[in-house]
C-alpha cells in the first residue's frame, strides 16, 4: 500500500529540510563530473519546487556557465531522476529504517539513477555520490549509509520497476483509477518509464514522404512522423527548409479535425509555440496566431519564419481580446495541468498540485464561453487539453453546451480517424476524443480533445 506523499514534494515532511548545495564551478582537475551532478540536484529541487521550475533552473547563469558535455549529462540525469521519482523514492524508502534528511534523500535519488539507467560505471556513481556527501555537513555523517545502499543496490543486480502505482504521485494515479479503471491507469504510469521518440507535423503529405526514410520515420496518420533520430533536430533533414515541426502525434490530432481549411478563417486562441497555428495555415486558412505572452509569441514568429508561413500574429488575452470579428474555425488549446505530458515533462506531475486542477477548469470555463462568441453559425470550435483530468476535458465540455445550446458535438467519422491514425480506443461514445498516453505504441501526449459546431440560423 502507498505510502501518503505531501503535495510539496515526495516524502518530504517526514524529513528535516536541509540546505540544498548550490552549483560550483571547479577546475578541470579530473573531477569535472562533480560539476554536472550539482547542477543535476539544482534542477531536480528547481523542478519540484515549482511548475516552471525546471525550464526556469536551465535558464540562469550558472548553469549556462556550465560546460556543453556537463550540461547534457546534467539534464539527462535531472530528466531520468524525474522520470523514475517514483520508483527511486520506492527503493529508498525500502532501504532506510528512518528517512534521511533531504540532502541525503536526493543524492542517493541520483546515484540510484547512475546505477538503474545511464551509462555510468557502478563504480562511479558510487564515488562521485559520496563524494557529493562530504561536502556539506549536513550529508556528511551520511556518507557510509549512502555507501551502503547503492552498493547493496548493485549487488542485487539493480533495480526492478515496480507495481505502476508506485510511479506516479499516489493522488492523480488514484484519479486516473477512477476515472479511467485501473488497467488504463496502470499504462499511463508505465509511460514514465518510456524515453519518448520525437515526433514531428509536416506541411505536406509531399515532404513526409520524401524525407520519412531519411528521418528513420515512421508515419502515426494525418502529417505527423515519428522520427528516431537523437540528437540536435536542427540537423535534421528538412528543418532547415522548414518542411516541418516538432509536434507531439496527440496534439496534431486537434488541428487536423478542421480537415481542409481552404477559402476559411481560423484563430488559434493560445498560439505559441504555434503548432496547431502552423497546421491551420498549412491546411489553406487564412489564420491569427493569439498569446497573451510576448516572449512565447517570439517562438510563434520564429517557426513562421522558418516554415516560410505566414499568419496574423496578435499579442492578446484570449478571453478577453476586444476584437469582434468571427471566425470559421477557432481553436482553444486552453491552459492545464498539463499532466497529460508526463512522458515528456514528468516534472509537471509531481509540482502539480490538487488546487490546480481546480484553478485552471476556472479559467477553462470562461476562455470557452469567450471562444464561442468568435465562432461564426455553422463555423467549428476546437477545444482542447494536453490534461488526464476530466474536470479539464469531459466536464468543462458537458457544462458548456449546457450553457451553449447552440452548440453541438461533431463526432469524427470512421474516415477521419483512420486517416488522423487516432487510437480507437481513444474515440469515447460521446463524440470526443480522450488520447490516453499509452493508447498509442511508443506512447503519445494525453490529450482532450473536442470538436464543437455552431448550430446555423
Amino acid at each position: 500500500m502507498n505510502k501518503p506523499r505531501p503535495s510539496k514534494k515526495p516524502l518530504q515532511k517526514s524529513r528535516p529540510r536541509a540546505p540544498r548545495p548550490e552549483p560550483e564551478r571547479i577546475v578541470d582537475d579530473g573531477d569535472i563530473g562533480m560539476n554536472a551532478r550539482l547542477a543535476a540536484l539544482t534542477l531536480i529541487d528547481a523542478a519540484l519546487e515549482k511548475r516552471t521550475g525546471f525550464d526556469e533552473a536551465v535558464t540562469r547563469s550558472d548553469f549556462l556557465s556550465l560546460n556543453d558535455s556537463e550540461r547534457g549529462f546534467a539534464r539527462a540525469l535531472a530528466m531520468l531522476v524525474l522520470r523514475r521519482l517514483g520508483q527511486l523514492d520506492y527503493v529508498i524508502d525500502k532501504k532506510t529504517q528512518k528517512a534521511p534528511n533531504d540532502g541525503v534523500w536526493a543524492l542517493l535519488r541520483i546515484g540510484l539513477a547512475q546505477i538503474g539507467f545511464m551509462q555510468v560505471p557502478d563504480f562511479a556513481a558510487v564515488s562521485t555520490t559520496v563524494k557529493l556527501a562530504e561536502r556539506e555537513a549536513h550529508t556528511r555523517p551520511f556518507k557510509g549509509l549512502i555507501n551502503a545502499i547503492l552498493r547493496s543496490v548493485i549487488r542485487e543486480g539493480g533495480l526492478n520497476t515496480p507495481l505502476p502505482s508506485r510511479l506516479a504521485p499516489d493522488w492523480l494515479f488514484q484519479r486516473w483509477k477512477a476515472a479511467y479503471g485501473e488497467p488504463n491507469a496502470e499504462g499511463i504510469a508505465l509511460m514514465l518509464t518510456e524515453e519518448p521518440a520525437t515526433d514531428l507535423t509536416f506541411k505536406t503529405a509531399a515532404d513526409l514522404e520524401r524525407l520519412k526514410d531519411e528521418l528513420q520515420g515512421t508515419p502515426l496518420g494525418g502529417l505527423a512522423l515519428r522520427s528516431a533520430l537523437r540528437g540536435n533536430i536542427a540537423e535534421w533533414a528538412g528543418y532547415g527548409q522548414g518542411v516541418w515541426w516538432v509536434q507531439d502525434a496527440a496534439a496534431s490530432v486537434a488541428a487536423g479535425l478542421l480537415g481542409d481549411l481552404t477559402g476559411k478563417t481560423a484563430i488559434d486562441l493560445c498560439a505559441a509555440p504555434g503548432g496547431k497555428a502552423l497546421q491551420m495555415i498549412a491546411a489553406g486558412g487564412d489564420v491569427i496566431a493569439l498569446d497573451r505572452s510576448r516572449n512565447r509569441l517570439k517562438r510563434v514568429e520564429e517557426n513562421l519564419v522558418r516554415t516560410g508561413l505566414t499568419a496574423e500574429v496578435v499579442m492578446g488575452d484570449a478571453e478577453t481580446w476586444e476584437d469582434t470579428r468571427q471566425f470559421d474555425a477557432v481553436l482553444l488549446d486552453a491552459p492545464c495541468s498539463a499532466t497529460g505530458t508526463l512522458r515528456r515533462q514528468p516534472d509537471v506531475l509531481w509540482a502539480t498540485r490538487p488546487t490546480d486542477i481546480a484553478k485552471l477548469a476556472d479559467v477553462q470555463h470562461r476562455l470557452l464561453d469567450s471562444a464561442s462568441g468568435r465562432v461564426k453559425p455553422g463555423g467549428s470550435l476546437i477545444y482542447c487539453t494536453c490534461s488526464l483530468e476530466r474536470e479539464e476535458g469531459e466536464t468543462q465540455v458537458v457544462a458548456f453546451l449546457r450553457r451553449h445550446p447552440d452548440f453541438a458535438i461533431k463526432k469524427p467519422d470512421d474516415a477521419t480517424v483512420i486517416a488522423l491514425g487516432v487510437p480507437v480506443e481513444s474515440v469515447a461514445a460521446q463524440g470526443w476524443l480522450r488520447l490516453l498516453p499509452h493508447h498509442r505504441p511508443g506512447g503519445q501526449d494525453g490529450f482532450f480533445i473536442a470538436h464543437l459546431v455552431r448550430q446555423n440560423g
